[in-house]
């Protein structure tokens, strides 16, 4: 009898004991399937967001290039510049999207380049509005303040790459 009851302890204890383990095991597994689609989130996230300024950069420069052309027309300026501003809300949403997964480091580094990128847009803006004013885009003074956008967007875009690959850790 005696022998029966510590037999049937031991099952029992066994039992609870296989039973707590798997219960560890999926628990750890869980984990890891939640952190592999956060990582996914995170990765479509990023690359929608650089995706997104290139084609805003893209834009602007493509307007930039018929203002200093000689002979292009108002229509063609405002096509353009239709174009730009139809870059910005993707943009603006991915950078949100950004916000939103995070880690914090890489949402502040998103922010600095959407701040670069609405510059950016801001000179593209003033250019245009100035150019059809004149009547022709070759106006020194907006170009040059465009060109220094341009320039200035360039490291904040490199931040937020270098931040996004230590996010997922891919820099090495």
């Amino acid at each position: 009898m005696v022998g029966a009851a510590i037999g049937m302890l031991g099952g029992a204890g066994g039992g609870w004991l296989t039973l707590a383990g798997q219960a560890r095991q999926q628990e750890r597994q869980q984990r890891i399937d939640q952190q592999h689609r956060l990582e996914d989130v995170r990765r479509q996230a990023y690359s929608a967001c650089i995706s997104a300024s290139k084609q805003v950069s893209a834009r602007w420069w493509r307007l930039a290039a018929r203002l200093r052309t000689n002979g292009t027309t108002a229509d063609q300026w405002e096509a353009d510049a239709a174009e730009a501003h139809a870059t910005w809300a993707p943009f603006s949403a991915a950078v949100a999207a950004v916000a939103v997964v995070g880690p914090g480091p890489v949402a502040e580094a998103a922010e600095a380049l959407r701040r670069a990128m609405y510059a950016l847009d801001q000179a593209g803006v003033a250019w245009h509005e100035a150019a059809r004013e004149a009547g022709h885009g070759r106006l020194a003074d907006l170009d040059a303040r465009y060109m220094e956008a341009v320039a200035a967007k360039r490291e904040p875009g490199r931040v937020f790459q270098r931040m996004a690959r230590e996010a997922l850790g891919a820099e090495s």
